[in-house]
């Protein structure tokens, strides 16, 4: 009777933002990660815990991007990251976040 735990990345999704009026439409990748506990190989119970990845962050009095760092993120979920958050995308968030900003 052995129990065991087993984690992992289950699905990634892409999620286009922004205006549909304007090409500065960006990005984020939707994270499920599946937390499996077993029994003898056999499931006694599954549960799901969701993160979301944004371009990266602007910090306040900044209009600077500092990128997402993803290196601690399973290795599929960088590749994604890395072909999904292009200069473009990065740009469009930057000037959203920057426009959100000077609303308030």
């Amino acid at each position: 009777m052995a129990l065991a735990k087993t984690v992992f990345v289950d699905k990634t999704e892409v999620v286009s933002l922004g205006s549909t009026y304007t090409t500065n439409n960006w990005k984020t990748i939707q994270v499920r990660t599946a937390t499996v506990i077993s029994e003898d190989d056999v499931e006694l119970s599954r549960s799901f815990n969701r993160s979301v990845l944004l371009p990266g962050t602007v910090a306040a009095g900044s209009t600077a991007l500092t990128v997402t760092d993803v290196s601690g993120q399973d290795t599929d979920v960088q590749a994604i990251f890395n072909v999904v958050m292009t200069d473009e995308v990065k740009e469009a968030y930057r000037l959203n976040a920057v426009g959100v900003r000077s609303t308030l």
